[in-house]
């Protein structure tokens, strides 16, 4: 068998060092920027100070460097996060009956109101001092971050082929051998891409998680984040465009320095028999692997991780009769359910006592209806942004020198704020005498598109090789290709990159149903245009009622549609 495949393998207490310690100098290189940014989070502050900020080019790039550790901060909690997560909801039925769910809440409620829930508490747990405001800050960009990550994991436990998952239980390996040594490797691939999205996706909300407002007071955290609000403010448009620039920039760096790295490193969790014939390079891996002294120096973590293995393994072997399953208690399961219907009774109860008390039955009626409008324009846009970037998806999975240049380009196009563009499509519609109802509606998808692209190529680059080599001797092209083996190889991806462009989509309607530039102000009738009003308005029980409303329409969505497409996946549409 090749040594490319992560599992089986014949040693397999050697099965741990396929994770490749070479790359322990950027985790190394990491920890020593976070040191330096907890030093800097740990000022004193108080509230009413202005903390000096700057639209002078030569601070610009402290700036970025400060954003950017806000950012793999929030992207370290997001794993961590989605590893539980999808630990408990894939092999915890009781839990997952709640997780799943929560999380389809979770990913409905707009994220500028996690913001505004999470300033107070934090800055009175710090009193004094910056490291309140900076958790904030972090926590809104964990926010945009941690849902579509946690979905992709969960998605990749729940189709974990069979033989692996057999092979799992022949060697006997315990909960905590088998998901390091066989579920995280193999959601790897999917796992790095969506890390990407999140990282690009973050950049949508840094104007808005660095410029916070908080007791009737304005705070500005220095970050590209704060420049570009302040030099809107100032109305600069050369200091928005160097402040564009600037994210590129970084962008091509930490591309560069870290996504790549991580990819090229990551093809050796592929599920094949041979290897890729145009496996991703990356040349700060090559080099970091031909370092003899790194090399030593990365054994030490290997050995103790490694140790780990050891007091968690089962004490048992397969002839042992606790190697037999038990079969649950059908009472634990019925008295679970029985409690989750009651809650969620309860939850009832207290809505239509709201609806009843606050806004009235009309007005609940008339936001249902706004709901359904912007439902069909959620589906219409994920309909059409599917047929556009899964065939460009899978084309850049498929030819990994393809996506090695297209990489970068896609991490910044999913990063530009496309908030920025919102000022542009508000002169057209003006010019032309346009519909708002209808042209406004592409603005939704804008910036949730990508979500679709970079899990179709995650799920295209793990196409096994020898599965393409065989559709190649059969002759399958055109359609049969797609039906055969292309559509059921990216389906699972392709599941878990609508659910968030689908989440994505309902929170940017909140910004794109109702754009102003200026005094000219366009709104397209639906749920997110009501929202954006009632904030404006300071009408809090019909803020509350809008994104309740939300919240029933991404469940439901979830519950009828992708979960259902989620089953098709896990039972007969993957490899």
């Amino acid at each position: 068998m090749s040594d490319r495949r992560f599992f089986p393998r014949p040693a397999i207490e050697a099965t741990f060092n396929r994770w490749d310690w070479a790359l322990l100098p950027l985790v190394l290189a990491v920890l020593i920027l976070l040191a330096l940014a907890a030093s800097q989070m740990a000022k004193p502050f108080h509230l009413g100070e202005q903390l000096p900020l700057s639209l002078d080019v030569a601070y610009l790039p402290y700036y970025l460097l400060r954003t950017t550790l806000r950012m793999f901060i929030a992207l370290a909690a997001s794993v961590v996060f989605a590893c539980v997560f999808a630990v408990l909801a894939a092999k915890v039925r009781a839990a997952e009956k709640v997780l799943v769910p929560l999380l389809d809440i979770l990913q409905s409620i707009p994220i500028l109101g996690f913001q505004a829930i999470a300033v107070a508490p934090f800055i009175a747990l710090f009193p004094g001092n910056l490291f309140g405001v900076e958790l904030a800050a972090l926590f809104a960009i964990f926010t945009s971050q941690a849902w579509n990550m946690a979905f992709s994991l969960y998605q990749s436990l729940r189709t974990v082929p069979n033989e692996l998952q057999e092979a799992s239980r022949i060697f006997q390996l315990s909960g905590w051998q088998r998901f390091w040594r066989l579920e995280l490797p193999f959601a790897m691939p999917g796992l790095l891409w969506n890390m990407m999205m999140s990282m690009s996706g973050g950049w949508f909300f840094v104007v808005a998680s660095e410029a916070i407002s908080v007791a009737g007071q304005d705070i500005k955290l220095p970050g590209v984040g704060s420049y570009i609000a302040l030099a809107i403010e100032a109305k600069d448009l050369g200091a928005i465009g160097w402040a564009i620039l600037g994210m590129l920039i970084g962008i091509l760096l930490y591309d560069q320095l870290f996504f790549r790295p991580l990819l090229a490193w990551a093809d050796k969790f592929r599920f094949e028999e041979s290897g890729s014939e145009n496996a991703p390079q990356s040349w700060l891996l090559t080099w970091l692997r031909r370092t003899e002294s790194l090399q030593k120096l990365g054994e030490w973590p290997a050995r103790w991780i490694t140790a780990s293995f050891r007091p968690m393994r089962k004490t048992y072997d397969g002839r042992s009769i606790r190697a037999k399953s038990k079969p649950a208690n059908p009472l634990w399961a019925r008295g679970w359910d029985a409690l989750v219907a009651a809650l969620v009774l309860f939850a009832l109860y207290r809505m239509i006592s709201f609806i009843h008390a606050e806004v009235g039955w009309g007005e609940a009626a008339h936001v249902f209806k706004l709901g359904l409008y912007t439902l069909a324009r959620v589906l219409l846009l994920i309909a059409v942004a599917s047929l556009i970037w899964v065939p460009v998806g899978v084309w850049i999975g498929l030819n990994p020198r393809i996506a090695g240049r297209v990489q970068a380009v896609a991490q910044f196009l999913a990063a530009f704020p496309s908030n920025l563009v919102f000022p542009v499509a508000v002169l057209l519609i003006v010019k032309w005498g346009l519909n708002p109802n209808i042209w406004l509606s592409p603005l939704i998808i804008l910036g949730t598109q990508w979500y679709l692209l970079f899990n179709v190529v995650a799920g295209a680059s793990t196409i096994p090789t020898e599965l393409r080599l065989a559709a190649q001797n059969l002759g399958l092209k055109g359609w049969l290709a797609w039906r055969r083996y292309l559509l059921p190889a990216i389906f699972p991806s392709f599941v878990t990159g609508a659910i968030t462009a689908s989440g994505g989509s309902w929170n940017a309607s909140i910004v794109a149903e109702y754009v102003t530039w200026g005094d000219t102000h366009l709104q397209a009738a639906g749920l997110g245009s009501y929202i954006q009003q009632m904030t404006t308005a300071g009408d809090f029980p019909r803020i509350a009622l809008g994104i309740g409303v939300m919240c029933i329409f991404v469940m439901a969505l979830n519950h009828w549609v992708w979960r259902r497409l989620y089953r098709i996946a896990e039972d007969r549409m993957h490899f």
